[in-house]
């Protein structure tokens, strides 16, 4: 098996996965099975300052999204930090790391945005041995409410001003997990950057509503007729994770910030595609919710055979898709494809046709015995076919060679490297 040693800002563990501060990292119990069943790494779920516990609604904590079958999708969690008392989360962690030396085992924290809040507590966490701590500038729900979580996660200038105060107080690798609520994620990581972070972490939960219960007419999950929005995690927001980890993997002013990749990560495969859009290394939440720890052994192997048949080692695949996100400008206009159905395969459902007649772009033709064909010259190659097929593999998309007219337009296709140079750019126009 490849080797999945993982080193992330100077915190050695043996694979790259870890579990996200949450649920699943709230007591020592949950984190010895966690380490017994195989993750590499946790980040103990928010501690808060000394004092009386965060209280927590004594009712449902989740909402949920289903796709077929019931597979969840997505959850909408309303639950705070950690309402344990602090100087049991600390004799805790402590005891674990003493037990486990060898595993990451990094704290969330999240207090006051005051100076003496940060470094009243920072010392106690380093007392236990942890790793490195996590600030937690990305919840969205209940804390925001207090002036924390995403409250400074949304605000630059907070974000460079706690990270500075926790550089200055203490010798532990500091990560600022940020928000995905905010328009551009580059300008929280830019903050994080120039307060000194060793890294970020993303995305926290998304601000959401899963759904409203039509009886009583209140968002859920319900607390005696009320509901409120919560951090909407899971499968669903893979995407919005992976384009916020690309951007600031990719931007010259961020490129080289160490990444954990967060947010919907359920295989390996997801895993692997987060590492290769420039994470160091992933975090994971609601699978683990979902299948039970032991679902990091698929990750693990899957993983490692993955590496092995690509004779690729895990540093190697870091970041090795990033050359190949670029902004839309930069892509190639004569890249020209069309839609093709091999016939043994299809099951004559017509959802392709369906979908392109109505909402597309009529390439799509329905012969006798309900055969479809397509017609090349309609298809502009929008792969919508493709998408809407429930049989894999059954419409792919055949690339037209250069030199070959297309069709639909009668052009040919030609060999400019990309839209930057070609003659339908205004900006290549004007260079001309």
């Amino acid at each position: 098996m490849a080797d999945l040693t993982s080193e992330f800002v100077g915190i050695k563990s043996p694979n790259p996965f870890w579990l996200a501060s949450a649920p699943p990292t709230d007591k020592e119990y949950n984190v010895r099975r966690a380490f017994d069943a195989g993750w590499g790494g946790v980040v103990w779920k928010t501690l808060g300052e000394a004092g009386p516990p965060v209280v927590n609604v004594n009712g449902p904590r989740y909402g949920a999204i289903w796709g077929a079958n019931r597979r969840l999708l997505g959850l909408n969690n309303i639950e705070l930090i950690t309402d344990r008392p602090l100087e049991v989360n600390l004799r805790e962690i402590k005891a674990v790391k003493r037990d486990y030396p060898d595993r990451a085992l990094v704290v969330s924290l999240m207090v006051p945005c005051q100076e003496d809040a940060w470094k009243a507590i920072l010392p106690l966490v380093e007392e236990t041995g942890a790793d490195g701590i996590e600030l937690n500038f990305g919840c969205p729900h209940g804390m925001a409410e207090r002036g924390m979580g995403s409250a400074v996660g949304q605000v630059p200038e907070y974000i460079e001003m706690v990270t500075r105060w926790c550089k200055q107080n203490t010798r532990m690798p500091v990560i600022v997990k940020l928000t995905p609520n905010i328009t551009n994620v580059l300008y929280p990581a830019e903050a994080a950057k120039r307060g000194g972070a060793d890294a970020v972490s993303l995305i926290n939960t998304i601000n959401s509503i899963t759904s409203v219960d039509l009886d009583d007419f209140a968002p859920q999950p319900m607390i005696d007729g009320k509901g409120t929005h919560g951090g909407y995690c899971g499968p669903a927001v893979k995407p919005i994770a992976l384009n916020m980890v690309a951007e600031i993997a990719r931007h010259p002013e961020t490129a080289g910030l160490p990444i954990s990749g967060i947010g919907g990560i359920t295989t390996w495969r997801d895993a692997a595609e987060f590492l290769a859009l420039g994470a160091g290394n992933v975090q994971v939440c609601t699978a683990a919710m979902t299948y039970g720890f032991k679902i990091v052994q698929e990750m693990i192997s899957g993983l490692s055979d993955y590496l092995d048949a690509k004779e690729m080692a895990l540093p190697g695949l870091v970041g090795r898709a990033v050359p190949n996100v670029t902004d839309w400008q930069y892509l190639n206009l004569n890249y020209v494809t069309k839609a093709q159905i091999d016939q043994d395969a299809c099951i004559k459902c017509g959802r392709c046709f369906a979908a392109c007649e109505d909402t597309s772009h009529q390439a799509i033709a329905m012969g006798e015995g309900r055969v479809f064909t397509v017609k090349d010259d309609e298809c502009v190659a929008c792969n919508l076919c493709v998408d809407v097929c429930p049989v894999e593999g059954c419409i792919t998309m055949r690339q037209l060679d250069k030199g070959a007219t297309d069709p639909r337009t009668g052009t040919v296709v030609g060999d400019y490297a990309n839209w930057t140079t070609h003659p339908n750019n205004p900006a290549a126009q004007a260079a001309e």
